[in-house]
């Protein structure tokens, strides 16, 4: 498994989600998933999903392997837990902190990669809005030279949310690190 996460880390993932998501996107055509301006959303969701999955699992595999030599996990062992009481019991609530301050984390990269995709032109299409796309629209239209604030909004807009969603995820790692000081 360990190989497998290595295999999807080293390739680029922009690179991969763009080469990609027209292949996906036909492909899903046909589908129920195909129907509407639902397509461009969904074949990003899989293919970001697909691709995303490798860093979480990379996070969370180094903290089962830091909570399996813990002490608690040895005490309940040495009681004559069973293995799977010391997986449901001891590891894996203490690993749903990290997983969830990961998934609070991953929320701005995937904001930004569908506004890249979309700005590209790879990403959602135009009855859906999407900030990558009204940027790409205020910049090859030239709307930014006689009016900016068809490129200022949208553009601050995904910084500001972006920024909300880092600004988030640390406040959600200070609340559950136990080691963090409190003032």
């Amino acid at each position: 498994m360990s190989r497998i996460m290595d295999l999807f880390l080293a390739f680029p993932h922009l690179l991969l989600v763009l080469s990609l998501t027209p292949i996906l996107q036909s492909r899903l055509r046909d589908t129920p998933l195909g129907e509407g301006s639902f397509l461009p959303m969904a074949s990003l969701v899989i293919i970001l999903g697909f691709f995303g999955w490798a860093y979480l699992a990379r996070i969370v595999r180094g903290q089962v392997l830091s909570l399996r030599e813990r002490e608690f996990v040895e005490a309940a062992r040495s009681f004559g837990a069973s293995h799977l009481s010391v997986l449901f019991r001891q590891i894996i609530p203490n690993v749903m902190g990290v997983v969830l301050v990961y998934a609070t984390m991953l929320i701005p990269t995937n904001i930004s990669a569908e506004a890249a995709l979309s700005f590209l032109g790879v990403g959602v299409k135009d009855p859906t809005p999407s900030w990558g796309q009204m940027l790409n629209a205020a910049q090859s239209g030239n709307w930014y030279l006689s009016d900016p604030w068809f490129l200022a909004v949208p553009g601050v807009m995904l910084i500001v949310t972006v920024l909300a969603f880092n600004l988030l995820g640390d406040a959600v790692r200070d609340a559950l690190d136990p080691k963090a000081s409190r003032h």
